[in-house]
């Protein structure tokens, strides 16, 4: 449980060497950079705008290439693909491959652009459809599309509101175009909303006769072609099926470049950690000779920064330690149980200036209260048991969900324990099993004892274990006021709490309400008795008196501390809360045992087997998942409202240094952190 100690590096060097100096860093990732002089007389920052949008820009050709091969030429994975992290490659490969990286990024281009003739081609195919949708109820038309007639006669192709019958188009003519009466309408196809039609008329009345239709909605096709619709509907046929060809054969183009799939993966990795250098590049101050780097490094790999840099390159390197008005990045430093635990903190917020890791005691508790919720040694098991091959079966997984899965190992193992002490193995599934099915009375017995037989103990226990965690907490809070030689605030804020509360807990233990809540009366000799009087009274007066001291005027200072003393409320709440250990134990139990009861139902045969099965399968998925989303969700909160109420601000700001992040590969490095 601790916070590594940060120190401030500052680094001139030669402005020759600054790029050199940067990808060392960068490679071994313990450096924060922070600016340094800003505008400063004499020092100037290079415009790298313009290198990182090339640089981000072949990333992303890259990135664009391994799309298309993903789209054409997909890999195949696993369910569990996503846990398999990063491929690690060795430097000097990575190196070699990079030799060739102009050809890399050319094969990439070509891929992206078959892909854009790909996506035109379809887009051309998309449009011929629609051409050949436009033509089919033409198809019966035994004349060219763009027929207009002959020297002596118009033809007028086009569409006509399908409301109108035959005999309701001539008499539309009729009645606009009275004067015409060479006339002849041919409906060539028709639905519900649109009739499809071709008049003919002499060509010095195809106006009138055009105006007349227009009144009944008629508008000429729009389709232009010299052939008729069902030659010009197999042209346009033959042209997709080329098109559709052409579209196979640049995919199998594709296709043969699936093993170029890990140099694209490199190569685009290769230009994301250049942008990133040159974005870093252009935040330093230079002059025409120099330049000035500086930030946060862990105190303990200031000797590997020097060793690397200050001893390689012609600088000047200091090293001085963080001010005390200036707030450092967090690093969190635990043992593997611990590391586990830290993604729980980081969700709260990393320590801020002043506060100690509480991560280390944190996840004692943490633990111990997943298990206790959960609480079923069947379901401990299967959790660990899967968490641990996961962690083995994936070594090279994402840093966050390394951490969860471990801690869901620990947690396992933690309900595993609670599970023997009461009993639980899926429920009560083997006594279930052993009535239904083969008409005996078996149980396994409880190591400690069965909550649902007795939940009164357990919340008894419950209340026992939140306030040890409780004072753990308070105790934690006097030790950073001891630190900080904060010796009246210890004794104010934490020894006379202390105080108040051991008091009222020895007045209560022997009272009727307590006998009443156990189930039998404890009695403490006299002399205890009247110690936890004074015990109280000694911390209700030191508090009332005390917790306002920073006030000058007496009334307020008594104010202040009655509203204080007030505070004693939200300690009944904060260990009520712990009630949730019981119901959650309680829940479990209880889901599981429905579960069982409810596959039993089917009885002693092959379809009550078969169904007691099904349902033992899908209901205990069920209450596992569910037990388990209660469990972590009520024991987050035990942490961050009652534990860390009593001591932890939270607020610091995690340590970001500059590194190589790569999105699809790591690369052998030595490692500081």
């Amino acid at each position: 449980m601790a916070i590594m100690q940060m120190q401030k590096v500052s680094i001139c060097a030669l402005k020759k060497d600054r790029k050199a100096i940067l990808e060392k860093i960068q490679s071994m990732g313990i450096m924060e950079i922070t600016p340094v002089l800003e505008d400063e007389e004499g020092l100037e920052k290079l415009n790298t705008a313009s290198s990182r949008a090339v640089f981000e820009k072949r990333a992303q050709v890259a990135d664009q290439a391994l799309d298309v091969l993903d789209l054409y030429v997909p890999e195949k994975k696993s369910m569990l693909s996503s846990l398999e992290g990063k491929a690690l490659i060795d430097r000097e490969s990575y190196e070699k491959l990079l030799e060739d990286k102009g050809k890399i990024l050319e094969k990439a281009g070509k891929l992206v652009s078959m892909n854009k003739e790909i996506a035109e081609k379809r887009s051309t195919i998309l449009k011929l459809e629609n051409q050949i949708e436009a033509i089919t109820p033409w198809l019966s038309l035994d004349i060219p599309m763009n027929f207009e007639g002959t020297s002596r006669t118009a033809v007028l192709i086009g569409t006509i509101s399908g409301a109108l019958t035959l005999d309701q188009v001539y008499a539309v003519l009729a009645e606009q175009a009275p004067e015409v009466d060479a006339v002849d309408v041919s409906v060539v196809s028709a639905d519900k909303d649109v009739a499809y039609i071709a008049a003919i008329c002499l060509k010095n009345e195809a106006q009138e006769v055009e105006n007349a239709l227009r009144t009944g909605g008629f508008a000429r096709l729009s389709v232009k072609s010299r052939d008729i619709p069902s030659v010009y509907k197999q042209k346009l046929e033959e042209k997709i099926e080329k098109l559709n060809k052409e579209i196979s054969e640049t995919e199998a183009k594709i296709a043969e470049y699936a093993a170029a799939r890990s140099e694209f993966r490199q190569v685009s990795d290769y230009f994301r950690v250049r942008a990133e250098k040159y974005e870093v590049l252009g935040t330093l101050p230079q002059s025409k000779k120099t330049f000035l780097l500086g930030g946060f490094v862990p105190a303990k790999v200031v000797p590997a920064l020097e060793k690397e840099i200050g001893e390689r390159f012609d600088c000047t390197l200091d090293v001085e330690d963080v001010k005390e008005d200036e707030e450092a990045p967090v690093l969190l430093k635990n043992n593997k149980v611990s590391q586990a635990v830290e993604g729980v903190l980081d969700s709260y917020g990393l320590p801020a200036k002043g506060d100690v890791d509480p991560t280390g005691i944190m996840s004692i508790f943490y633990i111990i209260f997943f298990g206790m919720m959960l609480s079923d040694a069947a379901y401990g098991l299967i959790i660990s048991v899967v968490c641990f091959v996961l962690l083995k079966k994936y070594p090279r997984m994402s840093r966050g969900m390394y951490k969860n899965l471990s801690l869901f190992m620990y947690c396992g193992i933690s309900t595993i324990v609670w599970g023997v002490l009461f009993g639980g193995y899926f429920g009560d599934v083997v006594t279930v099993i052993a009535r239904v099915f083969f008409e005996k009375d078996v149980v396994i017995p409880a190591l400690w004892f069965v909550p649902l037989n007795d939940p009164m103990k357990l919340l008894i226990f419950a209340m026992i274990f939140g306030l040890i965690h409780l004072f753990t907490g308070l105790g934690i809070k006097g030790y950073m006021l001891l630190r900080d030689k904060a010796y009246l605030d210890f004794f104010c804020d934490v020894v006379l709490w202390v105080f108040l509360l051991a008091g009222l807990l020895i007045m209560l233990i022997p009272s009727a309400i307590f006998a009443s809540i156990i189930g039998t009366q404890l009695v403490f000799p006299a002399a205890v008795n009247m110690l936890g009087k004074v015990l109280a009274i000694i911390g209700a007066i030191g508090i009332l008196f005390m917790s306002g001291r920073s006030s000058k005027n007496f009334a307020l200072r008594l104010g202040l501390g009655a509203y204080d003393l007030y505070n004693i409320t939200g300690w009944l709440s904060d260990v009520l809360s712990y009630s949730r250990l019981l119901a959650l134990g309680l829940a479990t139990g209880v889901i599981a045992s429905v579960v069982n009861q409810m596959g039993s139902m089917g009885g002693k045969s092959v379809f009550g087997a078969i169904l007691f099965i099904i349902v033992f399968i899908f209901g205990h998925i069920f209450s596992m998942a569910i037990n388990m989303l209660g469990a972590y969700v009520h024991t987050n909160r035990l942490q961050f409202v009652e534990f860390f109420g009593k001591f932890y601000s939270g607020g610091g700001k995690e340590f970001e240094p500059f590194h190589s992040d790569t999105k699809y590969v790591d690369i052998k490095e030595e490692t500081y952190l």
